[in-house]
């Protein structure tokens, strides 16, 4: 096995061993068997804060439902999960369907990231309760006469939404995973529980081209189903969880503002992930192409998020009636003013004036930083809009504008509890998935050699890539 943490920074996962795919089944399965000895400590502090969720979880149950105001926080994280986990995948979908090779060293931890979409799932039972049925006459953005809709109907249509969100998680990672899987079932002892979990985990796959052929338009319409789901969701989020609660709150451009959030928090999520691995976990194939290719990509999303943010602010101002006035002063101008800031300097500014640098952009520590930045100002900026949501959703019934604008909303132990519980749940489910499928996917690397080659230009030796079909 190679000294990977002399590597220099690779390009397209160029590791100079993986000559062929015995090599590259060795290296790959070999650093899967393995197990830090960190492994355990990380896991247990991670528990540690998912117990810490649960039981934050159940105060805020025991003072009911009712209030909808001390939901805000809540919603806010389970809001952010949306937005940066269940995004991730995106990373390995977009590419896949270009039919690029940079991204074929981390489409496997994007994948992985689908699995958080099962405590999203989770943490939203409670705000079925939370959220009032139709039945109040309170506010809502769709057309329909009083009686002929379901009183319940943005409950359900979310619910469906997001339980589709995750079964196409789970069920891109499988198809993704399947090679890999038969793999390590080949490789198992007979009769190892091991060579239990995978024979069942790769079903009846040996390899054959039918096997491959359907594996590939699988993994293309699962991943275009995920996409349109993903949209989806955080369309019906933003309007029956976010938008109609707020007196006179009506933008056309905000669910599609939502889902651009979720674009560029995603693929933040994944250039922390790509210097965790590379950094910590000896995976130095991820190298150059992968941190330039998502760190441009995570630049032109910041440019977008200002585009969709200043489209919607130039309705609001320049329109001044009294209700839109009102809005703004509820999200921008008035009590959550220093959230706004701080959002608009981390998720705009510090791309737009850091990513101009070489040495920022060309290195590995660069856009990470970045990448930290947008994170945390797309969690300042979920907790500002939804947490002032909230504490006015007693006014939902109004039709006019909101009568009168609460003071911050702070978050008391309970919320501190969840947010800390919501935020390291998905990283436990992570770190636990990849002790059964491989961080790194193998097969994908393998066929990359089917479609490289290296060859002398010059004094140089550079590498020749072919393009799939």
């Amino acid at each position: 096995m190679s000294d990977h943490n002399n590597q220099p920074l690779g390009f397209y996962a160029d590791n100079p061993e993986w000559t062929s795919p015995a090599a590259i089944n060795e290296d790959l399965v070999a650093r899967h068997e393995s197990k830090s000895r960190y492994f355990k400590p990380i896991i247990l502090a991670l528990g540690v804060g998912v117990i810490l969720g649960v039981v934050g979880l159940i105060l805020r149950l025991v003072d009911g439902v009712s209030d909808t105001s001390q939901w805000g926080y809540t919603a806010a994280v389970l809001a952010f999960l949306l937005t940066t986990a269940s995004s991730a995948p995106m990373v390995a979908i977009a590419p896949r369907i270009a039919k690029g090779h940079w991204n074929r060293i981390i489409s496997r931890p994007a994948e992985m990231w689908s699995v958080a979409g099962l405590i999203s799932l989770l943490l939203f039972i409670p705000m079925l309760w939370v959220l009032p049925s139709l039945e109040d006459g309170r506010r809502s953005l769709w057309f329909y006469h009083p009686g002929e809709v379901f009183a319940y109907s943005p409950h359900l249509w979310m619910t469906l939404a997001l339980l589709g969100l995750v079964v196409l998680g789970f069920a891109l990672l499988w198809i993704s995973a399947l090679p890999d899987f038969a793999l390590l079932r080949d490789r198992a002892d007979d009769g190892s529980k091991a060579k239990q979990r995978y024979t069942w985990l790769a079903r009846n796959w040996t390899g054959a081209t039918g096997d491959w052929i359907w594996q590939k338009h699988r993994l293309g319409i699962v991943g275009a189903l995920y996409f349109l789901m993903l949209i989806t969701v955080h369309f019906l989020f933003s309007v029956d969880f976010l938008m109609t609660l707020v007196p006179a709150w009506i933008d056309s451009l905000y669910p599609a503002t939502h889902a651009v959030h979720a674009l560029q928090a995603g693929t933040a999520t994944m250039i922390i992930t790509m210097f965790i691995l590379r950094k910590f976990c000896g995976y130095k194939e991820i190298g150059k192409d992968q941190f330039w290719g998502l760190g441009k990509l995570m630049f032109a999303l910041s440019l977008m998020w200002f585009w969709f943010w200043f489209s919607s602010f130039n309705v609001y101002w320049y329109g001044k009636r009294p209700n839109e006035l009102q809005v703004l002063e509820l999200f921008i101008k008035g009590p959550y003013l220093p959230l706004f800031y701080a959002n608009f300097i981390l998720v705009f500014v510090v791309p737009l004036f850091t990513m101009i640098w070489n040495f920022l952009r060309r290195s590995t520590w660069g856009p990470t930083l970045i990448a930290v930045s947008v994170l945390i100002g797309i969690f300042l900026d979920r907790i500002r809009v939804y947490v002032a949501a909230y504490s006015v959703s007693d006014q939902s019934a109004e039709f006019h504008g909101i009568k009168t604008i609460p003071a911050t909303v702070y978050p008391d132990v309970a919320d501190v509890f969840i947010v800390i519980g919501a935020i390291t749940a998905p990283i436990l489910l992570y770190m636990l998935i990849t002790r059964v499928v491989p961080i790194i996917n193998i097969w994908e690397q393998k066929e990359l050699l089917l479609y490289k080659v290296h060859k002398k230009y010059h004094r140089a030796t550079v590498m020749v890539l072919g393009k799939p079909e």
